[in-house]
């Protein structure tokens, strides 16, 4: 990493809940800060990638994205559809051509290294099960596999190996960032982790609580092992409090109703918090 790539925005996952990481954006940008560094996860690798083609434009091309619903588009196969691809491929309810052809149409290169500031995105690589970084090489390929939720879309494959979903194993990858000599990191993420988890009270919460706690668990331990010369700004989500538990948006991953409310309640959450710290 360039000496001088000392500012990093690491964007976390959370599907429909990374509308979230634009009003973060947002307020980054109005506040004067930009990005030496760019890591993602999963939806945030989506985001990431845009961010990294061109900054001074990310705002308006990510707003405008997640206003027309692009992103639930890219999954919005009727139910028929959605039934007749899980019964042909027995793991998946969707095709990721969609979102193929999505980040085909927005990204301006087609390489990771001819983006406008580093970029890296993890998936969870299936075979050796291990985390995968991708710096380099064709970024689609590289963003499908981190945003490959298990069950919605497809392992993808690249050369001889398959990868499902980055945030299996970083669900927001701070550590990458300082390990690539970041030392001012600013966190983009979906807002879960702003609330405790209560235990579960129905038999389909038991999985889900289990996964957030594993999913939390090393952001955690990463943001507690910190060096002392590394400033890390979680920014706010400002989503209104809601009660201790399970947030079952993760589940109605193709609902956009509320996105643009999301966006408008990170960044004035984010706006405030930045200007505090001016």
């Amino acid at each position: 990493m360039d000496e001088r790539a000392r500012t990093a925005y690491v964007l976390g996952g959370g599907g429909v809940l990374g509308a979230h990481e634009v009003g973060m954006l947002r307020a980054l940008d109005e506040s004067g800060i930009r990005p030496d560094l760019v890591v993602g996860t999963s939806i945030g690798a989506l985001n990431g990638a845009l961010i990294a083609a061109d900054p001074g434009t990310a705002v308006e091309r990510l707003t405008r994205l997640w206003s027309d619903a692009g992103v639930r588009e890219a999954l919005g196969a009727p139910v028929w559809e959605r039934l007749w691809t899980l019964a042909r491929s027995g793991t998946h309810l969707h095709s990721s051509e969609p979102l193929r052809r999505m980040l085909a149409e927005l990204l301006p290169v087609e390489r990771i290294e001819d983006l406008a500031v580093p970029f890296q995105c993890v998936a969870a690589g299936i075979e050796k099960a291990m985390a995968h970084w991708f710096d380099a090489g064709p970024i689609i390929p590289a963003v499908l596999a981190s945003s490959a939720a298990p069950g919605l879309l497809p392992p993808v494959r690249i050369g001889d190996r398959h990868y499902y979903d980055g945030g299996l194993v970083h669900s927001i990858p701070v550590g990458r960032a300082v390990d690539l000599g970041a030392t001012t990191v600013y966190v983009l993420h979906v807002g879960r982790i702003e609330r405790d988890l209560a235990p579960p009270q129905r038999p389909w919460e038991v999985g889900m609580v289990a996964f957030e706690i594993a999913r939390r668990h090393r952001f955690f331990e990463e943001m507690s092992a910190l060096p002392d010369d590394v400033t890390v700004h979680v920014l706010p989500a400002g989503s209104p409090a809601k009660k201790a538990g399970v947030d079952f948006t993760q589940i109605r991953y193709r609902s956009t109703a509320g996105l643009t409310s999301r966006m408008d309640s990170a960044y004035e959450a984010s706006l405030r918090y930045l200007k505090e710290q001016a």
